[in-house]
Formats: structure tokens, sequence, C-alpha cells
């Protein structure tokens, strides 16, 4: 049996209890000349020696060795060791633990915030965990370290879509009855599958039926407008899924488009995209729906957003990332001609085709507003 010491997020019972598997028998516990700091620009903690400190946190006691093999694969692959150390409890007894130690990899932040990272990050960390720790046994913890941003994404639209205004209620709890659930791949996307009856519209329950879903995560798409020009911006790419299909034409037009990162709101994952990928600062964003891409088959969530922007001196040359294999090129499209085109069924992009018909009926309000007759 084993004991560890906690001091970042694992001191919040419920994540430990998901990365293990079971609740654990824990105290509070105080580690003497060192201090918890954010990791700059993350969403968890590291800790440094540091003199005349203390790190309080918590010592789980009896662990297993399977506990203990959970919890370095959630941990290992961010580069943290297990390393031992004298621990103080509450009432002044000393104990030998075990806890996670950088190797030097983050750089320091502000002071650890345990309340903080509660408020803003703990339902994200548990329904990530949960995708993480379906993955033991199956990836190491590098390969799993590799996936973590995407499914932190996916865990991020997750909570949202729990949070979205309803409309017409249903007790999910009594109506989708789950009796198995499979994660089947894990990469940038992922596929689950799922052994679930609903009620059906008689007020019967359907039969077991199996059922997947391509899980991407929430995204945010921008179509560029200056109604000055009355001139939109597109943005052409090379699909993958589009050749997959079997489409002999790949590279589509589009507009600006992007995965919402967690922590980010869309608003925030609109700009930046439009930056990223057209070199554009948006002076407006109009909301333009939020919709589902595809019911049937895709948890991928759109935030469609007009982008009011100065399309007067449109940075020459490509965009996007290279670190994510991104090439694109842009164009200037007059809107009456653009329109025409999707008439013409010459766009293939249903997030295109969906902004552009919204901005035809909000066309004339938005030059007006900006001064155009």
């Amino acid at each position: 049996m084993a004991d560890l010491f906690f001091y970042g997020t694992l001191c919040h019972e419920p994540l430990l209890e998901r990365v293990i598997g079971h609740g654990a028998d824990v105290a509070p516990a105080r580690l003497a000349e060192h201090a918890v700091y954010w990791a700059k620009g993350e969403a968890f903690p590291m800790i440094r020696a540091e003199a005349g400190a203390a790190a309080s946190g918590v010592l789980a006691r009896g662990l297993s060795e399977e506990d203990v093999a959970r919890l370095v694969f959630y941990e290992g692959g961010f580069d943290y060791d297990l390393a031992p150390r004298e621990v103080t409890l509450a009432d002044g007894s000393r104990a030998e633990a075990r806890l996670f130690l950088p190797h030097g990899r983050w750089e320091r932040g502000a002071p650890w915030d345990l309340a903080e990272w509660q408020r803003r990050w703990a339902p994200v960390n548990m329904e990530a965990a949960s995708e993480i720790m379906a993955w033991y046994g199956r990836l190491t913890p590098q390969e799993m370290v590799q996936r973590f941003g995407p499914m932190q994404r996916r865990a991020a639209s997750h909570v949202l879509a729990a949070r979205r205004p309803k409309g017409f209620e249903r007790d999910i709890a009594r109506d989708v009855q789950v009796s198995a659930h499979r994660r089947e791949y894990v990469n940038f996307f992922a596929v689950d599958e799922m052994d679930l009856a609903y009620r059906r519209h008689d007020g019967q329950m359907s039969a077991v039926l199996n059922r997947a879903a391509l899980k991407v995560g929430e995204a945010s798409v921008v179509l560029p407008y200056d109604p000055r020009l009355d001139t939109v911006l597109l943005v052409e790419q090379f699909r993958a899924a589009v050749f997959m299909a079997g489409d002999p034409l790949p590279w589509v037009w589009e507009p600006v488009a992007g995965l919402v990162d967690a922590g980010e709101t869309p608003e925030q994952c609109a700009r930046r995209e439009a930056m990223e990928e057209a070199g554009l600062t948006l002076d407006k964003l109009e909301g333009a729906g939020q919709v589902y891409s595809s019911t049937g088959s895709s948890t991928e969530f759109l935030n469609l957003y007009i982008g009011v922007c100065d399309l007067s001196h449109v940075p020459s040359g490509g965009g996007g990332l290279v670190s994510e294999g991104e090439d694109l090129r842009s164009r200037l499209f007059n809107f009456d001609a653009l329109l025409a085109g999707v008439d013409a069924e010459l766009f293939r992009d249903m997030p295109l085709v969906t902004t552009v018909l919204w901005l035809a009926r909000h066309r004339d309000r938005i030059r007006a507003q900006a001064g155009c007759a």
C-alpha cells in the first residue's frame, strides 16, 4: 500500500475518485519548504522548492498498486514523476509519502488557487478525466498527453452542452437509458459507441439500439464581411474528409473557422481564428446561429457569426498555422456574386451556405448601421 501527497487538482476529491475509480482515505497535510503555483498558461499547478514556504494539500493513504498505476497514467505524460518526501498532518504528526514532482518543463505562474480552479476548471477536468481514464491500459501516458488538448476541448463542449437553454424539456434520466458506453477511437477526434434505449413518442421505451457518434467539440465559424465594400472574404483549403469521401475536389471554399479551446469563449475563438487564418481584426461579431452540424452523426456544435471588418487592406499571401498543417489562401467575393454562387450550388460547405443566407436577410441592416447607403 502507498501514501501519496497531492497539492493540486487531485485535492479535489471527486477528481481523485474518478481517476482511481473509488473513494480514498484523505487527510489535510502540508509539505514544508515548497510552494505551489499555476503552471504558466495551463489549467494545472506545479510545485517547487522554496525556502520558508509550505505547500498545502492532502495525504491519500493506503492506495493500492493499481491506484498508483492509474495515477501515473493520469499524471506521467505531463513530465511529473513520483518522488519521496516527508509531510506534516494537521495534528503535527509526520508521514512519509510520495508526490508528483515536475521535471522543469513548466514555467511558474501566479500562486496556485484551488478554489479558483474548482470554479473555472473542475467540471471540464472531471469530464476530461472520464475520457482519459477510459484509455488506461490502452495508451501510454505519452500517447495520452498527445491527445490531451482535443480531450479538453471535447470535455469543455460537453459541459457547455449541459448548460444550454433547453426549451422542450425532457427528463433525460427517465427517457434515455444507456446500457453500455464504449470509447472506440481517440486522436484529434474521437468515436464513441453506446447501446441505449430512448422513450418513443407513444410513451414506450424503444428497443436497445447501437449508436455511434464522432466526438468533435465546439467550433466557431465567422464570415468576414465589409459592409462598405459589400464584400466577403473566404478561405480555401484542402479537406481530408472531403477527399476520403471520394470527392475529386477536396479543396473547399469556407468561412474562417476553428475549434473552441477549453477556457475560451466562442467569441474569443472567432476573433483568434480570423487573425490566424486571414490576418483580420474584427470590428464586430453578429451572431448568426448556434447549431449542430450533423445531429445524426457528430457532436460538433457550431457558433455562427458574421464578422464585420475592414477588407480594404487584406494581408497578402496565405494563412493558417504551419504547426497544424494548414495551407490556406483567401479571396474576396462581391456579396451579390457570392449569393448567386450559393443559388447555383457552387459552394459545398454547409456553414458557408448558412452564413451567406443569414447575411442576405440582415445585410441591409448591417450596411445601414455602418453608414452605407
